[in-house]
């Protein structure tokens, strides 16, 4: 009998996350950041909002995990750029993804709200780094390193100010709605980068 119970039990817990999270995810895409509160996502999660504090101390962590749970299933180990041996329409093809991403409506309120919280919450920067910005920007520099060991880059070339020159731009743009985030904006980036560090 308990043997039953503690799988049961596991599923529970499990299915109980998921609606919490999606609804996080939910209610971030439909509401003023300001308006989600644990007791609506409790609400609309069905669950209690205890339920909620025991698993995370506060909104601001219930959102971070709403979006690591994008990429669940995804070990961070695992991350990887892809490498066909053309760095520019690699790179190209990875940032065409992430404008595409960024202008999602949906997905643009959920990092939005978390940087509200990153920027107030030093615990919450720092585990925001270390479970998903140092992981991205490690695959990233891995594939620059290919690109400088084929001959694509310069072989002093400073990578991780390469990807400054690659990303800030685009994170200015999407932050203050400077202009809009498209493939061309992708692709000139990329362009940018390749003519500031190549060989």
């Amino acid at each position: 009998m308990s043997n039953e119970k503690g799988p049961d039990h596991s599923r529970r817990r499990e299915r109980s996350r998921q609606a919490i999270l999606a609804a996080t995810r939910a209610l971030v895409a439909e509401e003023p950041y300001e308006k989600v509160t644990v007791e609506a996502i409790a609400a609309r999660a069905g669950v209690g909002k205890q339920t909620i504090y025991r698993r995370w101390p506060s909104k601001s962590a219930v959102v971070f995990a709403a979006l690591l749970a994008l990429s669940e299933g995804a070990d961070a180990g695992s991350v990887a750029l892809p490498d066909t041996g053309d760095l520019e329409a690699d790179l190209k093809l990875v940032m065409r993804a992430t404008v595409e991403e960024f202008a999602d409506p949906a997905f643009d309120k959920l990092i939005r709200a978390l940087n509200t919280e990153v920027a107030a919450d030093a615990e919450l920067a720092a585990e925001y780094r270390e479970k998903l910005a140092r992981p991205l920007e490690e695959a990233k520099k891995t594939r620059l390193r290919s690109a400088q060991g084929a001959g694509q880059l310069h072989p002093d070339a400073d990578l991780d100010l390469a990807l400054e020159v690659l990303y800030a731009p685009l994170f200015q743009r999407w932050l203050h709605r400077s202009g809009p985030l498209t493939p061309a904006y992708a692709d000139s980036l990329v362009d940018a980068t390749l003519r500031a560090f190549g060989p």
